[in-house]
């Protein structure tokens, strides 16, 4: 009797640990880490004062976040259902978007992987992680130094749509390049 309880119970042991098995999708390796650039001295007009930046009239991250969408033309890029692969656009958008950070080495991104409501809630954190960790390494990639780079995964808890048809999903499921002060 005591061998048969113990057939089951690792029977049942066997069955529940296969239900945690788990389709493991990689991402492409993150690129070497640069060097980081030798940090620009101010220019200084007079004592202990220092030129307001080359966009006239606007300061702060708010203004540098609205110049890098009006550069880049988005700080947003679209996936497909249940995917972080880059297709055309987002790599062209995500280009755009290294430039502009290439002529300003001071400031640093966080990218934000965001999901459409469909899946499980662990799901859709994880594939929001994977979403922000391609656009980072593309990224990285185009020369934008990974250390000035941090990802945030929101899965699916804060839509830019609300809504349960495919053109909100479809809007949902982004990376987002928001700006940060240091």
């Amino acid at each position: 009797m005591q061998m048969k309880f113990m057939s089951i119970l690792m029977l049942a042991g066997a069955i529940a640990l296969s239900g945690c098995a788990r389709n493991k999708d990689t991402l492409p390796p993150p690129p070497p880490q640069a060097a980081p650039p030798p940090p620009a001295a101010p220019v200084i007009d007079a004592p202990g004062t220092v030129p307001p930046p080359a966009e006239v009239g606007t300061t702060g991250i708010g203004s540098e976040q609205e110049n890098f969408v009006a550069a880049a033309g988005t700080d947003t890029v679209l996936f497909d259902f249940d995917s972080y692969a880059l297709d055309e656009e987002a790599r062209q958008i995500l280009g755009a978007q290294a430039g502009w950070l290439a002529q300003k080495p001071h400031v640093r991104v966080t990218i934000e992987g965001h999901a459409d409501e469909r899946g499980t809630r662990e799901y859709n954190l994880a594939l929001g992680e994977r979403r922000a960790n391609a656009a980072k390494n593309f990224l990285a990639a185009q020369g934008v130094d990974s250390a000035r780079m941090s990802v945030i995964s929101y899965g699916k808890e804060k839509p830019a749509v609300d809504g349960a048809t495919e053109e909100a999903w479809a809007r949902n499921r982004r990376a987002v390049s928001v700006l940060v002060s240091r």
